[in-house]
C-alpha cells in the first residue's frame, strides 16, 4: 500500500521506537536540542517544533510503514530493516540501546552442554527466534536445513525442552548466561539507523529536515561519549603537553596576560580523560578542568 497523497505535507512524518529504547531515543533527542513528552497512553509524541509530526510504534513495524510512506522518516534497528526487507534509504547509524553504547547482536546460542559445536550441527534441528528472515538467510549461508519457528518472547528458556537452539539479540550476555546459555556466532551486530522513505527523501524540504536531525543527534552521541579539557601550560612546557593530548583537529592554544604561559582547550575520548589529567600535570599543565559536552559537530 502507497500512504503518499499527491499533496505531501510539510511535516516530517517520524516514527518513533516505542518499547525498551523509548526513554533513551527521548533523552538522545533532549540532548540534541528537541524537547519530547507523551503521556502514559498515548501514541502521539509532543515536540516543540512544528515541522516535525512524531509517532510512537514498535521497533520491528517503523521499516515497513517508512517504506510503504505512512511516515516519512523513522528510528529502528538494522536488524528490522533486514528482517522486513524494507527499501529505505539508511540516513545514518546512532549507535545507543538500552543498557549500553555497544552496538547489540542477534547470536546463535545453545545450552552449555548441547552437543552441538557449529552452525552445520543444526541440520534437521529447531530454532526458536523473533528475527526468522534473518534466521533462515544465516543457515543458507552455512548450507543447513532446519526449522525455524517464530518466538513471541521469552526466548531463553525455550532451550532444550522446545529448541535446540535460538537466535536472539543480546547486549551484554547477561541474560544468556542467567539461562545458561552457549553463544555458538553472531547471526547480525545492529544498531538503531535513522532511515527516510525514498520518496520523501527526494523531497529537498524534507531531506534537508532528515539531514538536520542527523546531524544533531550524531552530535548529540559524540557530545555524550566525549569530554572538553582546559588547562593552562608555560611555553617552555607546551610541547610536551600537546604530544599527550588526542583531538578532534588539533587542541586551541590561546595567549595569556603572562607571556610565559598559554590557554590551551581540546576535546578527547571521556575514557581517556582519567589516565590522562594525572600526564599532563606531571608535564607541567596547571589549572586542569574537565567539563561535559552537550553536543559535539565534527
Amino acid at each position: 500500500m502507497d500512504y503518499f497523497s499527491e499533496d505531501m505535507t510539510l511535516a516530517l512524518r517520524l516514527g518513533l521506537p516505542k518499547g525498551s529504547l523509548q526513554q533513551s531515543t527521548f533523552r538522545l533527542f533532549e540532548r540534541a536540542g528537541y524537547a519530547i513528552s507523551v503521556s502514559s497512553r498515548s501514541y502521539y509524541p509532543t515536540v516543540d517544533d512544528p515541522d516535525i509530526e512524531p509517532v510512537l510504534m514498535r521497533p520491528q513495524e517503523i521499516p515497513r510503514y517508512v517504506a510503504a510512506g505512512a511516515m516519512d522518516a523513522g528510528l529502528t534497528g538494522l536488524d528490522w530493516i533486514r528482517e522486513t526487507e524494507a527499501d529505505v534509504v539508511e540516513v545514518c547509524d546512532l549507535v545507543y540501546s538500552k543498557a549500553t553504547s555497544r552496538p547489540a547482536r542477534w547470536v546463535l546460542a545453545v545450552a552449555e552442554d548441547s552437543q552441538i559445536q557449529s552452525p552445520k550441527d543444526l541440520q534437521g534441528k529447531r530454532i526458536s527466534t523473533e528475527v526468522v528472515n534473518l534466521t533462515r538467510r544465516y543457515l543458507e549461508k552455512h548450507g543447513v536445513e532446519a526449522e525455524v519457528e517464530f518466538s513471541w518472547g521469552a526466548t531463553e528458556v525455550k532451550v532444550p525442552e522446545l529448541a535446540d537452539a535460538i537466535v536472539e539479540l543480546t547486549e551484554t550476555g547477561s541474560s544468556l548466561r542467567a539461562n545458561k546459555l552457549r553463544v555458538l556466532d553472531t547471526v547480525l551486530e545492529t544498531c538503531t539507523k535513522l532511515i527516510a522513505n525514498q520518496r520523501a527523501w527526494e523531497d529537498p524540504e524534507k531531506r534537508a529536515k532528515v539531514e538536520t536531525i542527523a546531524l544533531l543527534l550524531q552530535g548529540a552521541l559524540m557530545g555524550e561519549a566525549n569530554v572538553g579539557l582546559k588547562m593552562n601550560a608555560p611555553r617552555a612546557s607546551l610541547d610536551a603537553v600537546l604530544g599527550l593530548l588526542p583531538a578532534l583537529r588539533r587542541p586551541t592554544i590561546s595567549a595569556l596576560t603572562d607571556e610565559n604561559w598559554v590557554a590551551v582547550e581540546t576535546v578527547l575520548k571521556e575514557r581517556e580523560a582519567r589516565d590522562l589529567i594525572p600526564a599532563l600535570r606531571k608535564a607541567g599543565a596547571e589549572g586542569i578542568v574537565e567539563y561535559p559536552l552537550n553536543k559535539v559537530i565534527p
